[in-house]
């Protein structure tokens, strides 16, 4: 039994994810989840005490072996498991499904945050090796996220035949309820309840992103680059956005609610599916 993977080439079948469905998807994402956490704890366990449980970001080692290190290894090993069932091509390749031009408003909305988070940090309160591992990390986090959620969900969403607002709002659903975990690290029910609602809001913003640029790249490094910025600004991992007032934080704090806000709009504009790349 053969099948046609990314480049038109005839391949052996490879299993499992050769007929994507919804359950499907949310399996990569759950497995995903539960080996990150795994790597987690064993990483915790031979290095936990050079992490800081208060203040994850108060060290380099801190931030490291607590949120850089586990992150790296689950973006690598979400490339390989990409790689083993013939996606990477189509995941990183062009977009099949086009965008339309109100759809730039999600990608400028992700942009004048990342402006305002930006102007909002006190650099002098960061050393050099904080400020460089937390930009590493968000390389990571960017990559990792995107390729999960924004790459193989969307890519089994579409395969499984559903229409893009399907996908734009269960890929971005699913990218939301990730961060549910971050009440395992001792976040505060409220700032995870605020972030899940910020992160559909974001990921209908990424997905949007990548129709109109026609490429995950751009998601991942938008993604890449709001992390750390808005850790750098709100002082910490385990802070909500909202809860930062006057000048630059004022205004990152009302693009996150508008952000949100756009996010339920979009799900009423959004038209087209794999079929009809020009559709909106």
């Amino acid at each position: 039994m053969t099948q046609r993977v990314d480049d038109g080439r005839v391949t052996p079948r490879r299993g499992f994810f050769d007929r994507p469905t919804t359950g499907k998807a949310a399996l990569v994402i759950v497995a995903y989840l539960a080996y990150y956490l795994l790597v987690s704890l064993a990483i915790g366990a031979v290095f936990g005490d050079e992490v800081d449980k208060d203040n994850v970001l108060a060290t380099g080692a801190g931030i490291f072996f607590g949120l850089v290190l586990p992150i790296a290894i689950g973006a690598v090993t979400l490339l390989g498991f990409t790689a083993s069932i013939g996606r990477l091509r189509s995941v990183f390749g062009r977009q099949t499904v086009a965008g339309r031009p109100w759809m730039w408003i999600g990608p400028a909305l992700a942009i004048t945050a990342i402006v305002a988070h930006s102007a909002a940090i006190g650099w002098s309160d960061w050393g050099p090796e904080q400020i460089l591992l937390i930009a590493l990390l968000g390389v990571f986090v960017g990559l990792a996220e995107e390729l999960a959620t924004r790459g193989l969900v969307v890519q089994m969403l579409r395969g499984a035949g559903h229409p893009e607002r399907f996908v734009m709002v269960v890929s971005s659903l699913m990218f939301a309820l990730m961060h549910v975990t971050n009440v395992l690290s001792g976040m505060k029910v409220s700032t995870v309840f605020l972030t899940v609602v910020y992160t559909f809001g974001f990921g209908v913003c990424m997905y949007l992103t990548m129709r109109v640029t026609g490429t995950i790249w751009a998601a991942i490094v938008l993604h890449a680059l709001t992390d750390p910025t808005t850790f750098l600004a709100s002082g910490g991992v385990d802070e909500a956005v909202t809860n930062r007032t006057g000048g630059w934080s004022a205004l990152a704090a009302a693009v996150t609610i508008l952000m949100i806000v756009f996010s339920l709009v979009a799900v009423f504009l959004v038209r087209g599916n794999r079929r009809a790349p020009v559709g909106g």
